[in-house]
């Protein structure tokens, strides 16, 4: 899928020189029109203010006036005048219209899933104990997983995972991703007011359920969208394929103009449930839970003024496929009772440290002030040129960014991050609420944090977000929003925002670990 990227990004390259010479022959006519305007510029003031002054028909006598001062006073230089001036008129043209568009966040969805769905910790561990599958031990491990995990009480599973027995198929998988997708696009097109026909470009991405025909050729026959929409469907990229999607959703809109980008991520549970008794397997399971989000962008210019919430201003990707450490650190296999799962490694948290010193030290010139850069500068030259023993210097995001959307990956990753960032417990509440109340939902974790910032009355005119995501591969994935409003918590409602039905009971103290009594749920008969 990685290929694909990179063919689609070429294309866009190649088209781009095409739409700018589209671009300037359509707008030639203009370009004649100011290029003669200029070369008359230094006589239009006088000669307008004699025909004025001299009465009678003073269109006809200013009119013959242009024309023989123009032939006569500027002789043979004019030609070269004419030809100076709409070449810098072409130029001023060529690099307006070479600079990249702005790109604009309309709105966002994210899912949450009918009450019916809420598993506790205590109803997790009692079907995950009643199907069977586990022996005493990796029931014992779960149990220790999800006392330490950071969730809550009231995460969703989806139905083929919490109904005896499980049912695991691809029907089922099918019905647990339309509910999600479906139901988070029909959110973010009624709060944008914005047609499905009106979509230019349509990106969907999940990890691990890739099914025939495509969930955007799904989403495309659902809503009806245009023949001429720019589909991609990405699979395979792990927890941070959102902010993937969304830099190539940038990208696309830099070469289709005046449109509408649709984004969806989310990821499927059903069939990825681990069902055997490999330690390292077993620990997603008391991870991820449903959920999914959409967003909606554009690059059409009228969206600015008071319609869109934020501008994307950078997006940062980086890879450390190539390090075999890196590679292999979550990958998808058989057991040896050939059980499918995800793997996790030891490893992890030193490859995602690594993931994020690469990405940080990209981002950082791009946002952080002077100062923070000139101090990791320093440090840098007294390590690797003087040789000496400096610890190395972090710099303050803080000072650049005002609100962190962390993925919410699991507890271990957000204290790592907490502390290697020097976070506070406010910067880090939206990630911890977020695994609190939803669990690890992939790739659109990030939005459910974004939708906590703005369920606190959080955002204001002129902030700037922070997105980082993680993901299989290993990347690591950073996306920094400027906000353009102020977002208006009292404004919006349960049916614009998944948190508002109990953002006000939030935040809760989540203790390292939470013992679970398994007495406190039956499994009714």
């Amino acid at each position: 899928m990685d290929r694909e990227l990179v063919r689609t990004v070429k294309l866009a390259t190649k088209n781009h020189a095409g739409v700018l010479f589209r671009g300037a022959v359509r707008h030639l006519p203009h370009i004649v029109a100011v290029t003669a305007l200029v070369a008359a510029a230094p006589r239009l003031s006088t000669l307008l203010a004699a025909a004025v002054g001299g009465g009678g028909s003073g269109t006809m006598r200013w009119g013959r006036a242009l024309w023989s001062d123009l032939a006569g006073e500027l002789g043979p230089s004019a030609p070269a005048l004419a030809v100076a001036c709409w070449a810098a008129a072409l130029a001023a043209y060529t690099y307006a219209a070479s600079r990249p568009r702005p790109v604009y966040l309309i709105d966002l969805a994210g899912y949450k899933a009918p009450r019916e769905h809420e598993a506790s910790r205590a109803k997790t561990i009692a079907h995950f104990d009643r199907c069977g599958r586990f022996s005493g031990e990796s029931m014992a491990f779960q149990k220790r997983m999800l006392e330490r995990s950071g969730l809550g009480e009231a995460t969703h599973f989806p139905t083929s995972l919490i109904s005896l027995p499980v049912d695991m198929c691809l029907r089922t998988a099918r019905e647990e991703s339309h509910a999600v997708i479906f139901g988070v696009v029909d959110e973010v097109l009624r709060k944008s007011g914005v047609a499905a026909a009106d979509v230019g470009v349509l990106i969907f991405n999940s990890s691990l359920l890739s099914p025939t025909p495509s969930f955007t050729s799904l989403i495309v026959n659902r809503y009806g969208m245009r023949p001429g929409v720019v589909s991609h469907n990405l699979s395979g990229m792990g927890c941070s394929a959102g902010i993937i999607a969304i830099d190539l959703a940038k990208r696309l809109l830099q070469v289709h103009e005046n449109t509408y980008a649709l984004v969806v991520s989310t990821e499927n549970i059903t069939l990825n449930a681990y069902m055997g008794n490999n330690r390292p397997m077993l620990v997603t399971n008391t991870l991820f839970r449903v959920g999914g989000a959409a967003i909606l962008l554009s690059n059409r210019a009228a969206d600015r003024r008071g319609r869109a919430k934020y501008q994307l201003i950078h997006t940062v990707r980086t890879h450390r496929g190539a390090h075999d450490q890196s590679f292999g650190c979550v990958t998808q296999e058989e057991d040896d009772a050939g059980e499918v799962g995800v793997s996790l490694s030891k490893e992890l948290m030193v490859v995602a440290g690594e993931a994020l010193k690469t990405n940080i030290t990209t981002l950082g010139p791009l946002v952080l002030p002077i100062s923070e850069q000139l101090r990791f500068l320093a440090t840098v030259v007294l390590k690797r040129v003087f040789r000496a023993d400096v610890k190395a210097y972090l710099p303050d995001f803080k000072l650049a960014l005002d609100h962190f959307c962390i993925h919410a990956g699991g507890r271990g990753v957000l204290d790592e991050l907490e502390k290697s960032l020097k976070l506070s417990p406010w910067d880090m509440e939206p990630s911890r609420m977020t695994l609190y109340r939803f669990g690890n939902t992939s790739s659109s974790s990030l939005w459910y944090e974004l939708a906590y910032c703005e369920a606190k009355g959080r955002i204001k005119r002129g902030d700037r977000v922070w997105q980082i995501a993680f993901g299989s591969g290993f990347k690591c994935n950073s996306a920094v929003w400027k906000a353009l409003r102020t977002v208006d918590a009292a404004g919006l409602d349960a049916g614009d925002n998944p948190w508002m039905k109990e953002v006000d009971m939030l935040p809760v103290d989540v203790p390292k670990v939470a013992p679970i009594d398994e007495t406190s749920y039956q499994i009714p008969n």
